[in-house]
């Protein structure tokens, strides 16, 4: 993070919010108890913490490998510190660097932080979080860690370029025909949340396709990430949320779960680090504007699940002549069952599930080969985790995922086996 303030706005500034102490002295800085508060409850729903921690790391401290196309960012210390972190930072120098990716000392930020979401955060919002981070952080004094990229793609003036065609640097503006739980949904989704980042479509340029609702319907219609697919949060009612209720997703963001379906990946820590600490109404909040996004056009829709219970027969007939039938009756009939249903809040449903269903098959071939677990929160103690199936053969992996994603009334494209050896081929070693 980082930005370069001037002497003329910063004494603006020092003026116009006298309590916050925006001046050009180093910490420590006085800030109102109530406000470093709300700006602690921001960070959290920023998840600032999540790329901003390394791994056994202090937190805000930085050093989170985040592999980029053009090579390995490490995250940056945000601690209170003076020399490593930004404890000498104005408040327009840290607007500047969460609005706008630029640095205090001039240099541009890639787009790993997400700036282009940050740009919409309010300027009340903007007050509390610098509060926040000068006054309730714990300085660590870590150096930042060299960027693994090569020279000539390390070079930052192309940034400038990128920001003018890609960055809208406007703030969110409610719209006068939604009501107040709606616009509060939509801040909490398009800025601090910067939900886009994982599930929006990215491209030639790596920007995000679209940035809210009123960009089209690319936005938060699904997209590749880090080894990932992050699902659509579009109303398709098969690999999106048509079929969740508001209830539903409310309970998936505090608990990790919910009776058929269970997060996993990236999203684990989300909710453990995130959405678990948002309030009731923020939560009802992102919901209802999450539920009033139409399908995109470009993903699969179905009907709701429904074969007659043929699957089911089969299986308890001992009908295994479906590819696939045999391995998914020895590695996962114990926790999904028979009938694809899973056991609520424990081992999420296969039958209708929409990640079984996604376009990408990417997260599911990756769970099925990796392993992943749920989720650790204050609102549900129970941890449970998948094992990884590494003994499966590609072709072995490839069958039971498609007897996944055709039975039980699920309708998705067939996995092929290229696809499976693409994602074993790229999964991190083992004892990562």
């Amino acid at each position: 993070m980082g930005g370069v303030g001037g002497g003329i706005c910063a004494t603006l500034l020092a003026t116009a919010y006298p309590a916050l102490g925006l001046n050009q002295a180093a910490a420590p800085r006085a800030f109102a108890p109530e406000l470093v508060r709300q700006g602690a409850y921001l960070a959290q729903a920023g998840d600032c913490i999540a790329c901003h921690t390394g791994p056994q790391g202090q937190p805000f401290a930085g050093g989170l490998a985040m592999k980029m196309p053009i090579g390995t960012l490490y995250s940056t210390n945000i601690t209170p510190d003076p020399r490593y972190g930004i404890g000498q930072y104005t408040y327009p120098e840290f607007v500047r660097a969460v609005r706008q990716g630029v640095a205090a000392d001039g240099h541009r930020l890639y787009p790993a932080m997400p700036y282009p979401s940050y740009a919409k955060v309010t300027d009340q919002d903007m007050e509390a979080l610098y509060a926040y981070f000068m006054a309730g952080v714990k300085p660590v004094a870590q150096a930042n860690r060299d960027n693994d990229i090569p020279w000539l793609l390390s070079m930052r003036w192309p940034l400038a370029i990128w920001d003018w065609l890609f960055v809208k640097a406007e703030r969110f503006q409610p719209l006068a025909t939604q009501d107040a739980t709606w616009n509060r949904g939509a801040y909490l989704v398009q800025s601090l949340g910067h939900c886009g980042s994982c599930h929006t479509p990215r491209g030639l340029g790596y920007q995000e396709k679209a940035l809210s609702q009123a960009d089209g319907d690319q936005y938060l219609a699904g997209a590749k990430i880090d080894g990932w697919y992050a699902k659509s949060l579009r109303g398709e009612s098969g690999p999106g949320l048509g079929r969740w209720s508001t209830t539903d997703i409310v309970q998936l963001l505090k608990t990790g779960r919910t009776s058929q379906a269970a997060a996993f990946g990236a999203m684990t820590e989300v909710v453990s680090h995130s959405t678990q600490h948002l309030t009731d109404g923020d939560l009802l909040a992102i919901a209802t504007y999450l539920k009033s996004l139409p399908p995109g056009k470009n993903n699969l829709t179905d009907t709701p699940p429904a074969d007659g219970g043929r699957t089911l027969q089969a299986l308890n007939a001992g009908d295994y002549r479906q590819a696939g039938a045999t391995g998914y009756v020895e590695f996962c009939v114990t926790c999904h069952r028979a009938d694809g249903t899973g056991f609520s809040r424990v081992f999420p449903a296969l039958a209708g599930n929409p990640s079984v269903m996604a376009k990408d098959p990417t997260s599911l071939i990756r769970i099925v080969l990796a392993g992943g677990h749920m989720a650790t929160t204050q609102h549900d103690k129970l941890h449970f985790a998948m094992p990884a199936f590494t003994q499966l053969s590609d072709q072995e992996a490839t069958d039971i995922l498609n007897f996944i994603r055709s039975s039980w009334g699920n309708r998705a494209d067939r996995v092929s086996l290229g696809e499976v050896a693409a994602v074993r081929s790229a999964l991190p070693p083992a004892h990562e």
